[in-house]
């Protein structure tokens, strides 16, 4: 094959521009830190950046979720809390009414009181998070508890049915996060706290007849407690979920960052060596360009 000085110029131009891209990618790895900036450059590493993201944003998504867990936990031990103070006054009142000293306009006073603290316990019973009611389970978006204008209390019958709120942490993996309202907000209650303000508005009630109410409510502050118990198991349960994504977005992100990200130290050797071969290119294309047909007849 006869070689002519035309192939030999376009040969030369094109290695110099090849060369000048090779220049062109490396300083694009290090003003961008990734390895490629089009998936053209190389494809594989293209498919597989969006497979190692899809695992961050899947972990990153269940982190989000546990957070909003811990809301709702949080705000469930808090409510639980203050139902529980609500609960221990009502005792502390129980337990003056029987003791025979207060009359029975002291008695009046203290249904009066009660009626406001269940009033108070309704308002527990419907605590939101996020305009989500935390104790309606499934039903979240309608409160638990409802008074009509007779002063009957109506319990959700959907959130008692359905009583758990779950959320996803993992693939395939969900855990409840809300509080059974059948441990704590039942008719019987409501039942009883009406029947301790109708006994003490009674003037025939006897201290007996009103200490009785005693071991009602502590029944239902143990309840109370129990529940905060098993809301303190959901918890635990939810730190060490949150500490095994924690590892899940270490191990994705690392191995994302392996895939796609530049080494800066190879990158900046790399762009110099190709610095090197571009600066001889030209320097060789100079000689062959300028050569001419006067120079061999020279």
């Amino acid at each position: 094959m006869r070689i002519t000085q035309n192939m030999m110029g376009n040969n030369i131009l094109r290695q110099i521009s090849n060369g000048y891209g090779k220049i062109a990618d490396y300083q694009d790895q290090l003003a961008s830190g990734k390895k490629i900036t089009r998936p053209s450059q190389d494809p594989v590493v293209a498919a597989m950046g969006i497979s190692y993201r899809t695992d961050v944003s899947h972990v990153e998504q269940y982190l989000d979720n546990v957070t909003t867990a811990y809301k709702w936990l949080d705000s469930s031990d808090d409510a639980l809390t203050q139902l529980n103070d609500v609960l221990s006054r009502i005792r502390d009142l129980t337990v003056q009414a029987s003791n025979g000293t207060y009359d029975a306009a002291q008695r009046e006073a203290m249904s009066t009181e009660i009626g406001q603290l269940t009033e108070q316990i309704i308002t527990i019973g419907n605590t939101q998070v996020g305009g989500q009611y935390i104790f309606s389970g499934a039903d979240n978006r309608n409160p638990l508890l409802t008074k009509d204008g007779n002063g009957t209390i109506t319990i959700n019958q959907q959130a008692l049915d359905h009583p758990n709120m779950n959320i996803a942490v993992n693939d395939g993996i969900t855990t409840p996060i809300s509080v059974d309202p059948n441990q704590v907000f039942t008719e019987t209650l409501f039942g009883d706290l009406n029947d301790l303000q109708q006994s003490l508005k009674d003037s025939a009630s006897t201290n007996e007849g009103i200490g009785s109410y005693l071991s009602r409510i502590d029944t239902h502050l143990n309840r109370v407690t129990n529940t905060q118990a098993d809301l303190g198991a959901l918890t635990n349960r939810i730190d060490m979920v949150k500490n095994r994504l924690g590892a899940q977005k270490t191990i994705a992100t690392k191995v994302m960052s392996n895939n796609e990200d530049a080494d800066y130290a190879e990158t900046i050797i790399n762009l110099n060596q190709q610095q090197n071969v571009y600066n001889a290119s030209l320097s060789v294309g100079a000689r062959i360009i300028q050569t001419s047909l006067v120079d061999f007849l020279k």
